[in-house]
């Protein structure tokens, strides 16, 4: 978890639920690779998934809506929540104490930052090309990673970016993942390598692409040029507009 604030200046959690946290798996897909956005945080080498706390005048999914907003710079982005995290395992107050002390903060035994935490996870799809990621005001980076290649994680944000693919495959066609992982226009092929890359598995391309024509969701362009019209592939886009409320 993380906040822009600094926590010197919230020292007693005012403005601030004091025991209710963020965690956000902000997923892009580049290169045939899914991409997870993860901080660094400053002089620790600790890294963790971009997340926060929900002011005390703020509904749970706008706190979700305001981090995404500081870590990425996007607006109109799909947002879902997908699971609490809750067991006390996950508690880990030192962690926080050394983030705090690495940036010029000896926290009290009783700092609220240092108590158990219940985090409400959630899952946000982007357009890699669209993000300019921002680090918090206790991290050095916020960069993207490959989802194969993710460094290890502090607390259970591990466990957090497993529980969020899983619901991605569970989702895959019902949610329309594809709308804010793909450009406004694609191939089938590029389609099919993004359920490729999240289901970790091959897929039979004729099978595929008639499910997908099936579904109703796609509506067919122009031919992408590559010089031969006769051996260009169809672009595609989705019929409908692309979704950003929270489920």
């Amino acid at each position: 978890m993380s906040d822009p604030v600094s926590p010197e200046a919230h020292a007693d959690a005012t403005g601030f639920l004091p025991g209710l946290a963020i965690d956000t798996v902000i997923v892009g897909f580049h290169e045939d690779q899914l991409k997870i956005l993860l901080l660094e945080y400053r002089n620790t080498n600790l890294f963790a998934l971009p997340g926060g706390f929900v002011r005390e005048d703020e509904n749970l999914n706008d706190a979700a809506r305001r981090v995404l907003s500081e870590r990425t710079g996007l607006q109109d982005i799909y947002l879902e929540q997908f699971y609490t995290f809750g067991d006390r395992n996950r508690y880990d107050a030192e962690a926080m104490r050394t983030i705090m002390r690495n940036n010029g903060t000896e926290p009290e035994e009783n700092h609220w930052l240092l108590r158990r935490f219940v985090s409400v996870g959630y899952y946000a799809l982007v357009d890699f090309t669209q993000v300019t990621p921002r680090p918090d005001a206790l991290s050095d980076r916020c960069e993207w990673y490959d989802l194969a290649q993710l460094p290890p994680l502090m607390q259970d944000h591990t466990q957090i970016v497993e529980k969020a693919l899983e619901t991605l495959r569970e989702n895959l066609d019902r949610k329309l993942i594809g709308f804010n992982l793909l450009p406004d226009t694609f191939t089938m092929g590029d389609l099919q390598r993004l359920y490729e890359t999240v289901m970790g598995q091959s897929l039979h391309r004729p099978s595929f692409q008639r499910k997908m024509l099936g579904l109703g969701i796609l509506e067919r362009v122009a031919k992408k040029w590559t010089g031969g019209a006769h051996k260009a592939p169809y672009l595609y886009r989705f019929v409908s507009g692309k979704p950003s409320e929270v489920a």
